[in-house]
Order: structure tokens, then sequence, then C-alpha cells
């Protein structure tokens, strides 16, 4: 006979093993709620994707060929490994396109999409993914009309999501490291690439084809990133933004290149065809032609606004140096290239800035 202890023994035994699956199903529920809560817990990024060539793909025209906006944003943020873990992250795709292809109608989209979900508290931050090419004015101008303190990042890729060693996932994980990082609050739109953190105002593309192409060389990164840390360099600034046009139109300026044997008939031309506005890409510091001043002078008597940029890489647009500006009415872009010139230009036309004394005064202001 077996005892009563073998078999309550027996009997112990046998109820534990029945109750293992149930047991091993409730600590896997537990894990499964702890998980929910620790997601709940984390920021909440609404990621933009616009297109470019972080999101391309390899074409073959050529060894380095590529079609740029050829993979959505869900597609994008699905290859980037431990990203999850950063945010609570929704995609939205505002466009697709080539960021050679950037345009103001995709600008106002992104501004009242970002103002929409700040106001309505549906993210902490935004992460938007645009092409390298126009990268720098898309961030300056939406720096210029948001007016709240949550993070928007902007970042990208030199080479498509199909290539060797694509640079897209690492910048992605790293822009939403830094979009979820509270040091980010208050700073205006950033550009986050190749672990550098990058203000809207001073970024620029500096290089064709190289991996580090975005550099600040007027006014210096801001800080730095990397898989473990977000590490800013520079104290927050108070900020200006203007207001967004409500018929979501910005004033005709054009761009004019300076180069040696420079003529007026660009300005002229300018002036002809209704520009508000001029931004001269001048050599060296701003300088042009006395032929080309002699255009700037007419364009200013007929109440066109014209400011001296510089198509040195680097370096600020100084006022009466080589130019009188004073005794011309002109306005200098001190470290603003002449593509951001433009913008600011027809954001300040659009909010009713028209003297030369007003727009030179916000200029300056952002420094």
């Amino acid at each position: 006979m077996v005892s009563v202890r073998v078999l309550s023994l027996l009997g112990t035994i046998l109820t534990a093993v029945s109750m293992q699956p149930a047991l091993a199903h409730a600590g896997q529920v537990g894990s499964a709620i702890a998980t929910m809560h620790k997601q709940d817990s984390l920021p909440r990024v609404l990621v933009l994707a616009t297109g470019g060539t972080i999101s391309g793909k390899a074409d073959t025209r050529s060894a380095i060929g590529y079609d740029a906006g050829a993979v959505s944003g869900q597609q994008l943020i699905a290859g980037v490994p431990g990203v999850e873990k950063l945010a609570q992250l929704q995609v939205e795709q505002v466009s697709n396109i080539a960021s050679q292809n950037m345009n103001n109608q995709v600008w106002f989209k992104l501004a009242e999409r970002i103002r929409q979900a700040f106001a309505k508290n549906e993210a902490d931050a935004v992460v938007i993914t645009h092409g390298t090419d126009t990268m720098e004015e898309t961030a300056f101008f939406l720096d210029n009309v948001i007016r709240v303190s949550r993070p928007v990042i902007l970042t990208g890729a030199m080479r498509p999501s199909t290539a060797i060693s694509a640079d897209g996932p690492a910048n992605m994980y790293e822009a939403v490291k830094v979009a979820a990082d509270p040091q980010a609050r208050g700073r205006g739109v950033l550009v986050v690439l190749n672990d550098a953190i990058q203000s809207a105002r001073g970024v620029s593309k500096m290089h064709t084809t190289e991996l580090q192409t975005f550099h600040s060389p007027n006014l210096g990164v801001v800080g730095y990133v990397d898989p473990a840390t977000v590490r800013f360099i520079t104290a927050v600034k108070p900020r200006q933004p203007l207001a967004l046009p409500v018929d979501h139109m910005l004033p005709q300026v054009q761009i004019v290149y300076g180069h040696a044997d420079m003529d007026a008939r660009q300005i002229d031309d300018a002036v002809k065809d209704g520009a508000r506005g001029i931004v001269i890409a001048g050599m060296g510091d701003g300088n042009v032609s006395d032929t080309a001043l002699a255009g700037m002078e007419r364009a200013r008597k007929a109440g066109v606004v014209v400011v001296r940029s510089t198509r040195v890489g680097s370096g600020f647009t100084n006022r009466n140096v080589e130019v009188d500006d004073d005794r011309y009415g002109l306005v200098a872009s001190m470290d603003l290239n002449p593509q951001k010139a433009r913008i600011l230009l027809q954001l300040l036309l659009a909010n009713g800035k028209t003297t030369p004394e007003d727009i030179q005064s916000a200029f300056q202001a952002g420094l």
C-alpha cells in the first residue's frame, strides 16, 4: 500500500504540474500589462513623412542612382530597430516627394498639422522626415512660424533605404531620441543627422554626397546625440516667431546670383515680374558690380525690398562695408544664406514689415 504521506506528496506534485500553464499564462499577461504601462508612459511623437532620400530606393541608372520618396513613413519606422522603446509613435504621410519639389503648400500643411497636434495635445513632439536638398529651408520656415515650445525635429538621409550602410535608420532613431528628450523643449525647430543636433537658422547642406553634409558654419552645432545620450551645449534662446499667413500665401521674392561681369537684367526682370523682394546672392561680403548696384537702386525706387546675402558658404554679410546700405536703403542678411534670407523676407512682407529698418532689425533678431 502507498502511504498517506506519499499520496499527499504525489497530489501536491500533480496540482503544481497542472497549474504550470495557468501560472505561465498569468506571468505572460502580467509582463504584457507592465509593457503596456511602460509604453503608455513614453513621450508621444508624431512622425510626419514628406519623402526624400530617406524614403528612397536604388535605381539602376547609376551606381548611386535612386528614386526619392518610394517608401512610406510607416515602412520607414518599421525599419528602425528599438525606436518603439523611445516613444509612442504615430505616423502620417504628408507628402512623398523628392525635396527638390518641396513647395509652399507642403510647408503650410506641415505648419498647420503641427499646430493642430499641439493645440489638441495629440503629441509631445514632432519628427519630420525630409529630403536633404531643401531640409534647411523647410526647417527655417517652420522655425519662424511655430509658436509652441514642444520639440520639432527634422531628419533625413544621404543614402536611400536600400543602399549599403543606409544612414536613414540611425538618423531616424536619433531624431526620435532628441524629440523625446525634455532638453529639446523651447529650442525651436532642430535638424538631427549623423549624431549632430543643429539649429534651423544655422544649418546648411554643405556637400553634395557626403554623409556629414550638414554643418552650421556661422553658429555651430547646438548639441550631440548618440543611441545612449543627448547632450546640448548651448542655452535655450528667446524666440519671436512670426504669424503664419492666414491665406497660406507668400509674397514673390526672387534670388539673383552674383558673378563676374554681372549686369542688372535679372534684377530689372524681377521687378517687372512683380517681385516684392529681391535677395542678392552676392560675391564676397554680398558685393555686386556697379551695374547691378544701379539695378538694385532702381528696384528700391520701385518699392521692392532688396536684401544683400552672399554666395560664399560661410561668414556674415555685414552692413556698410563695400556697399553703402544706408544710402541705397538695402538690408544685409547677416548670417543667413540666400535661401533662408528669401524665406525670412517672404514672411516679414506677409506680416506687414516693409521698411528696410524693420526688416534689418528682424534679420538681426535671431542672433
